[in-house]
């Protein structure tokens, strides 16, 4: 598969001009009392997977042999997916790294292979896979007929208990004691072919997941936190694809910056466009056209080809071919009735924004702080970070308007914890996060007489 074409507009040197060092970075005068010190003990370093970079799984003969090997190992799966995120608009997997003990290490390359994966499927889809991020790459595995039959992440499983970094060369080395080379994580992995590098990298991105597992899972098991952490790992392994949001074009970068309905709906119809000619070539919207070309013509109102190219961007060579295409949708949002444009606030599908509780509605607002502080004190309790408690977002919907009543007498507080725990539940939060919070979120919901 060709390489995707660089767009104009795109450079490769940093906004500023300079190293992209920021002044926190700047390493200043050595610290000489700090030397003294006894020295930090150094990771060793993991260059190269330990039986070599395997071959790349191209053909229905491969995997199926592949297929044959892995099943015939024993234990979980390490598994991760390399994506071209930036770089195409899908999020489908361009590299798949497996590796189980007894089997070694497994590339495959789905893209020739996408109709011939049902041998690899048998073999895999009934283990426990091992991913760090599931929630990255299930999606597009499940695309391919690939899902696991019990799932464990390593790094939603460090993050439940209580790592302060979660990153996987951070657990590796924090964990494992050996330390993984970056580098090649945000590359296109639709290149082809894929360079010796870029696969040395994505082998070793499982060469230590088993090791790193039994680590997390040690460290569950001494908190009491398996039980919370199997819940999490099922809830991710069963979450349906999110239903694309409305209004995406809304997150267009710099719209704020618009002050008439008109011109959002210019953006609209660009980012509708550029949304189908981006999903037509599977490129990245943003190299299509970048979100500031389409806020400099909704405010522009570019009238003819010739107004639309004297706009930056729109006049380099490779813009020039849809010039219809995007004069065409600006004409589309001129054209259209009053009554038909966007309104220039964002309609909510639920609470407004935080900033304005304390005028809309003061009592949500003094139920949101006395939430979050407690939210806050059980975080620290169980060292679970907060948004891994509960979802922020649930936690303001319930002081918003989640329950009918809110009852000012503390001897209510186990009919509210009642209500709280329903309300929780039909959201979807697990056993464990509403043993942890319903009752001292009904505490929190009590209104309080004014004093």
């Amino acid at each position: 598969m060709p390489v995707v074409e660089e767009p104009e507009h795109l450079s490769g040197d940093h906004p500023d001009g300079g190293t992209g060092l920021s002044p926190a970075s700047d390493p200043g005068p050595r610290d000489e009392a700090a030397d003294s010190g006894p020295a930090e003990p150094t990771a060793e370093p993991l260059l190269v997977p330990a039986e070599g970079i395997p071959p790349v799984c191209r053909t229905a003969e491969a995997v199926a042999a592949a297929a044959e090997r892995l099943a015939a190992g024993s234990g979980p799966l390490a598994v991760d997916a390399e994506r071209a995120s930036g770089f195409r608009y899908s999020s489908r997997a361009y590299l798949i790294q497996l590796r189980r003990a007894g089997a070694g290490t497994v590339l495959i390359d789905p893209i020739p292979v996408a109709d011939a994966l049902a041998p690899l499927a048998e073999a895999i889809n009934g283990l426990e896979w091992i991913l760090h991020s599931a929630d990255q790459d299930l999606p597009g595995l499940a695309e391919l007929g690939l899902r696991p039959a019990v799932l464990f992440d390593t790094e939603l499983g460090g993050r439940l208990a209580g790592f302060p970094r979660v990153g996987l060369a951070a657990m590796v080395e924090q964990l494992l004691g050996r330390a993984l080379r970056k580098g090649h994580g945000a590359a296109d992995w639709s290149t082809r072919p894929l360079p010796e590098a870029w696969l040395n990298y994505a082998a070793l991105d499982v060469e230590l997941l088993i090791e790193l597992r039994a680590a997390v899972a040690a460290a569950l098991a001494e908190q009491g936190k398996t039980d919370w952490a199997a819940q999490e790992f099922e809830h991710i392994r069963l979450l349906e694809p999110a239903t694309p949001k409305p209004d995406r074009w809304r997150r267009t970068s710099g719209i704020h910056t618009l002050r008439r309905a008109r011109q959002l709906a210019i953006v609209r119809e660009l980012w509708t466009t550029r949304d189908t000619l981006a999903r037509g070539r599977d490129i990245a919207p943003s190299r299509i056209l970048p979100d500031s070309a389409i806020i400099a013509a909704a405010k522009a109102e570019p009238a003819s080809i010739g107004q639309l190219r004297e706009l930056p961007v729109f006049g380099g060579p490779r813009q020039r071919r849809y010039s219809r295409e995007w004069l065409g949708a600006v004409e589309r949002a001129r054209v259209l009735p009053d009554e038909d444009l966007p309104r220039m606030s964002q309609p909510y599908d639920g609470p407004p924004p935080v900033n304005r509780w304390e005028r809309r509605d003061p009592a949500a607002a003094a139920r949101l702080a006395r939430a979050r502080a407690v939210m806050t004190r059980i975080s620290e309790r169980v060292a679970v970070p907060v948004e891994n408690l509960l979802s922020p977002d649930l936690v303001r919907r319930l002081c918003w308007d989640g329950l009918p009543d809110y009852r000012s007498a503390p001897e209510a507080t186990g009919e509210v914890a009642a209500a709280v725990d329903g309300f929780l539940k039909s959201h979807g939060a697990r056993p464990w996060q509403r043993e942890l919070t319903a009752r001292p979120l009904a505490t929190a919901l009590i209104d309080r007489p004014p004093s």
